[in-house]
């Protein structure tokens, strides 16, 4: 429940992956990581997969290690990954405070900054599902709301071409 691993590799939905070598360098961050191609229409919406292609990559860089022409180069990593906004730190921080007082049993304070981590990063799905996944009866009803209101990808657009700098 504290989402260390998200905190720490910007992961804001499920699932994501990352991709971390033998020596402990982080060589593609935090993407969209399925294993099959599906479209899944949702209301007037869809929700479309890229598992093919990220599996592609994946593989490649099992079998080439550094070599593969998937592991970015350093330019492309620090365009992909940016440093937290201001407001992001801070939902951050209201996350956990949240996370803290509903593991103390103070469910008031708890909403309250489950509340603030939702409106300072809207687009970080994990800070939602966790606060509907206090209420079941009322989590899907919640995501609905939350997904029909999206004006872009419910996952953003996997960027899983080889590197041209290789």
């Amino acid at each position: 429940m504290q989402h260390s691993i998200s905190t720490a590799y910007q992961f804001i939905n499920v699932p994501m992956g990352i991709w971390i070598d033998e020596h402990g360098r982080v060589v593609r961050p935090a993407e969209p990581a399925w294993t099959s191609d599906q479209t899944m229409k949702i209301g007037q919406k869809n929700i479309v997969t890229e598992g093919t292609a990220y599996l592609t990559a994946l593989r490649d860089w099992v079998a080439n290690g550094d070599k593969s022409k998937y592991v970015l180069s350093d330019e492309e990593f620090a365009r992909r990954v940016k440093p937290r906004s201001k407001e992001e730190m801070e939902a951050d921080a209201s996350f956990k405070l949240a996370v803290y007082f509903h593991q103390n049993g103070n469910d008031e304070l708890a909403g309250k900054y489950f509340a603030k981590a939702q409106q300072l990063n809207p687009d970080d799905w994990n800070y939602h599902r966790q606060d509907w996944s206090f209420t079941p009866s009322e989590a899907g009803k919640k995501w609905l709301e939350k997904f029909n209101k999206l004006d872009q990808p419910y996952y953003p657009k996997l960027e899983i071409k080889p590197d041209s700098k290789k």
